[in-house]
């Protein structure tokens, strides 16, 4: 008899669709709005989030929706554990179902895309965003964008400012429009990986339903990707989509579309030589290799150079590129744990600190440029990805600032090259677990009238909520409690260090 892949599954779909439209009614509370924005003035919306009760009750539902569609997805890759015919068709229907009540929500977790609409505006007013901060524009923070972006220049690519001018020119001062355009920007980033992601898998010997589940139907993919509506889905998908081009072969349409993820953000300029190796195929001795970087280099320089010069700014994303630091460090990036020690020791010594996080900051990048100058030119031409992927690991992890969204640009490249049901899927797991409470309690809306009294309660409120769910479905939840144990049990060293 044939599987049935889908058998039982449609009560999992639905209970995802549960979560994230408890993610969708906790957003009318928890999500940003600008101040201008109509909703403010409804009385549904004022009852939600001026009264510290409706806030609370947002908080919680938000925290809760993450976790029950995260349970969802566990439970649909139970369901799906043989990745047989027709598997990939049901992880696709689930990330459709999961995503649609998103698409709708106010965005949660994050506000970077108020913060294009200011870039788009900067455009229309013919000044230069790569010099000239959102501050001086009229109006700049009752639409929305964090004071974060006040002064900065903006970090993305020529491309997607192109976007956001259309954006802003077709919304114009409507935030509320502005923020459905850019989400569904980001979604295309979704569709193309998607569709591109199993292909890839595909080429690798992997289980291309399996993939897809561990990327794009990952809850922290589809806040991040949907609800959020960050550009980095867009430009995750073009990569996904160049790098399956390049194992195919088809080296020019490749750079091409690598180009115009670089010109989302530049950070994907890494790929490049990987795919310069890939389109010079596996008999490729050095001469070769080194002749294929410089098609690609050339193709890629001549892409760029039109499109700065149709849009007046050159080459000034890859000046805010090299010299672009970001703001402080994150308390979970490796290097952000290191510039807290030091600026402790520094201190203890009553020495003067100011110069850790940039020493930290510079060594970082040499370091991870190192190492992806390293994988460049060892390794096999079958592990091509997987060194592009560790190579993009190094430069990302050895930062001081790691978003969580960071993350999933990795996270398909690892995917497609096949991640083992051991320690590997774990940490995928655990990963995932931790983002996402971090996430349900972080960049929560909060009136300026409550915050004093009400952010630390509501914080405390969704951290103590997301542990008591987790710990529930690592430890209690009987459909899913044998998840870690199964994955540690397959971990060769830690079953070794048992029987020694």
């Amino acid at each position: 008899m044939r599987s049935q892949p889908n058998a039982g599954v449609n009560k999992t779909l639905l209970s995802g669709v549960i979560g994230a439209s408890l993610i969708l009614f906790g957003s009318f509370g928890t999500g940003w709005l600008a101040s201008v924005s109509p909703l403010n003035r409804d009385p549904f919306f004022i009852m939600l989030r001026t009264e510290s009760s409706g806030v609370i009750l947002c908080v919680i539902l938000l925290a809760l929706g993450c976790w029950l569609l995260f349970r969802s997805w566990w439970r649909l890759g139970q369901k799906l554990r043989d990745w047989g015919e027709g598997s990939l068709k049901i992880v696709r229907r689930a990330v459709w179902l999961w995503s649609i009540p998103m698409f709708v929500a106010l965005p949660i977790m994050s506000r970077d895309a108020f913060a294009y609409l200011g870039q788009g505006r900067l455009v229309v007013a013919g000044q230069d965003p790569y010099v000239d901060g959102i501050s001086s524009l009229n109006n700049w923070f009752q639409l929305g964008t964090d004071t974060m972006w006040a002064q900065d220049g903006t970090p993305y690519g020529p491309l997607f400012l192109s976007i956001e001018y259309l954006v802003a020119k077709l919304v114009g001062g409507s935030t509320d429009a502005a923020i459905l355009a850019f989400r569904a920007i980001a979604f295309i980033g979704v569709l193309l990986c998607l569709h591109f992601v199993p292909k890839l898998a595909e080429l690798h010997g992997v289980s291309g339903a399996k993939a897809t589940w561990m990327t794009v139907a990952n809850p922290l993919f589809l806040v991040n990707f949907v609800a959020s509506a960050h550009n980095d889905a867009l430009m995750t998908g073009l990569s996904v989509w160049a790098v399956y081009l390049a194992c195919k072969r088809h080296g020019f349409w490749a750079i091409v579309v690598l180009a115009a993820s670089i010109g989302v953000k530049p950070i994907t300029l890494v790929l490049l030589p990987f795919i310069g190796l890939l389109w010079a195929g596996p008999e490729a001795k050095w001469p070769r290799r080194i002749l294929y970087w410089v098609y690609s280099g050339l193709i890629f320089l001549a892409l760029m150079t039109f499109v700065g010069w149709l849009n007046g700014y050159w080459f000034g994303w890859l000046d805010v590129m090299l010299h672009y630091t970001g703001s402080g460090f994150s308390i979970f990036a490796p290097l952000g744990l290191m510039t807290v020690a030091m600026t402790s020791i520094f201190h203890s010594f009553g020495l003067e600190s100011t110069g850790v996080l940039p020493t930290i900051s510079t060594i970082g990048r040499l370091l991870g440029v190192g190492v992806a100058m390293v994988l460049m030119f060892r390794g096999k031409y079958s592990h091509l990805v997987q060194r592009m992927a560790i190579a993009y690991s190094a430069i990302v992890v050895l930062s001081p600032v790691i978003q969580p969204w960071y993350l999933l640009w990795l996270l398909p490249f690892f995917a497609v090259t096949g991640l083992r049901d051991d320690w590997q899927m774990l940490w995928l797991h655990l990963t995932t677990i931790f983002f996402l409470a971090y996430q349900a309690a972080d960049q929560i809306f909060v009136w300026q009238f409550l915050q004093e009294s009400l952010v630390p309660r509501v914080q405390m409120i969704s951290w103590g909520t997301s542990i008591a769910c987790a710990v529930y479905l690592v430890f209690f939840d009987r459909k899913t409690k044998s998840i870690v144990p199964d994955l540690l049990s397959s971990t060769n060293w830690l079953t070794k260090e048992k029987k020694a």
